[in-house]
């Protein structure tokens, strides 16, 4: 398993007047080490909000693609 600290940026992009805008979140991994990007629906963003909000640490699983939210240290 390779899990990996993160820490994250959220930005939004104006695709085009009239038309949905895009989200991507920038997972830094390991204090910069590498990064992942995310690009999720606006749904999804709202549901990630709240978490990424709250959360002092959250860590990112390299090999399922999973993020999760908490606050202890990665393995």
């Amino acid at each position: 398993m390779r899990i990996r600290q993160t820490t994250h940026q959220v930005s939004w992009t104006e695709r085009g007047r009239d038309e949905s805008g895009a989200f991507t979140i920038q997972l830094i991994l390991d204090h910069g080490a590498a990064e992942y990007i995310i690009r999720p629906t606006t749904d999804d963003v709202d549901v990630l909000g709240a978490p990424l909000a709250r959360t002092t640490g959250a860590v990112f699983d390299l090999e399922r693609k999973v993020l999760i939210f908490g606050d202890r240290a990665a393995a």
